[in-house]
């Protein structure tokens, strides 16, 4: 009973402590996605000839799914324009919240007094992981509230199955990164904010030049951002099964790592 309500005040510790960043990145990403559909109307009547011009200029348009979608459709517009906005943003905040989550013990000088708690590493694990996801999910949920709030302000008629379907795509590519992140740090103690950034931005060009050829279309299969390709998701809707099975495989090597390491770990 001891361990499980430690274990909670843990959990409990790891939110509070977080909450300032979580409610400063939803704030913001909720925004940016809210003045993204807000504007819409306005641009409506433009949206054709925009995707005209979008569909003849090659290989920049096929590198961000633009040649496969019509911006006079709003879910295609939203798949674009918001879908990057939620894909960068929200994958840098669980990027930034994962790589933080064991290294900052360490930063902070508090692992000593961690350590002196009567919970083993394994439950400190466990508590700082979950706390990790809540934040995640708490974001996307405060997210796509207010983007259906949005969509609902401009009297947009969507089809919601698949509005779900490209936020739950974002959601898992947001799991997938977090916990990637949280599997490396384990290994640092400082600078864990720099090396989040760069993974994501790394996977987010990675999924750009998969777009580019046949021949780097392999790479989709790498980047988690494979999988939450608007074109892809809308014209199948559906999420690529391949590309999901591995970004679960990345997912759990991430979350095994971690336990593997921190429990070896000299963190005094």
């Amino acid at each position: 009973m001891l361990r499980r309500k430690t274990d909670m005040t843990l959990y409990l510790h790891e939110l509070k402590r977080s909450r300032m960043p979580l409610m400063l990145w939803t704030a913001v990403i909720s925004f940016m996605l809210a003045v993204c559909v807000l504007i819409y109307p306005e641009m409506s009547g433009q949206m054709n000839e925009m995707s005209e011009m979008f569909s003849d200029m090659g290989s920049f348009s096929a590198a961000f799914g633009m040649d496969e979608l019509n911006f006079g459709e709003f879910i295609d517009y939203f798949g674009i324009e918001c879908g990057n906005t939620l894909g960068l943003g929200g994958a840098l905040f669980a990027a930034v919240t994962g790589i933080s989550a064991l290294a900052k013990e360490q930063r902070d000088k508090t692992a000593e007094l961690l350590l002196t708690l009567p919970v083993s590493r394994i439950r400190i694990i466990t508590s700082k992981l979950l706390a990790v996801f809540t934040q995640v999910f708490i974001l996307n949920i405060c997210i796509t509230v207010i983007t259906l709030l949005s969509i609902l302000a401009i009297g947009e008629k969507i089809d919601i199955s698949l509005f779900l379907l490209m936020m739950l795509s974002y959601l898992l590519l947001e799991l997938e990164i977090s916990a990637l992140t949280f599997g490396i740090s384990a290994f640092i103690s400082k600078g864990g904010t720099a090396i989040g950034l760069g993974i994501t931005f790394a996977f987010y060009f990675m999924n750009i030049i998969a777009n580019l050829t046949e021949k780097t279309e392999f790479l989709k299969y790498i980047t988690p951002y494979g999988y939450t390709d608007p074109s892809s998701v809308i014209n199948d809707k559906t999420i690529d099964p391949v590309c999901l099975l591995i970004g679960s495989v990345f997912f759990f090597a991430g979350i095994i790592i971690a336990y593997i390491k921190y429990t070896k770990k000299d963190i005094l």
